[in-house]
């Protein structure tokens, strides 16, 4: 009986990875899109630096918002809220501090968001703003 690799070192299939890229890239332009409808103001997509990524920072009023935004094409392997664990929530708070840093600005309030994409194969996308996750 033929098995997979499932240790940290087996190699993507490309078609998987190219999948999820893509099905990443759709979820946030939805999650953009919604949080825009809110009233919030993009200043950036997809920043990064050595330390990590920021899907979306935005601004509501005065306040900072980074958003984290997951994608998935179903729950079968768990929800796009269970992807967000308390030591990727420590990462974002670092990484907001570093994009403030870097961009000399202060704020009177730094928010983390999360929104969660659902996608699946047939019938509409499903899209959840959880306010202040973290």
């Amino acid at each position: 009986m033929d098995r997979a690799d499932t240790s940290p070192d087996a190699q993507v299939p490309p078609s998987l990875g190219q999948h999820n890229q893509a099905l990443g890239r759709y979820g946030e332009r939805l999650a953009e899109r919604h949080l825009v409808a809110q009233g919030m103001v993009v200043l950036d997509r997809n920043w990064r630096c050595p330390a990590g990524e920021l899907d979306l920072v935005l601004r509501e009023g005065r306040v900072l918002v980074v958003c984290e935004v997951k994608t998935r094409s179903s729950v079968e392997f768990g929800t796009p809220h269970e992807a967000v664990t308390p030591a990727k929530l420590a990462r974002l708070r670092r990484l907001a501090a570093q994009w403030l840093s870097e961009h000399d600005l202060v704020v009177p309030e730094v928010r983390i968001d999360l929104v969660a994409v659902v996608r699946p194969r047939r019938g509409p996308s499903s899209v959840d703003h959880v306010v202040g996750v973290g």
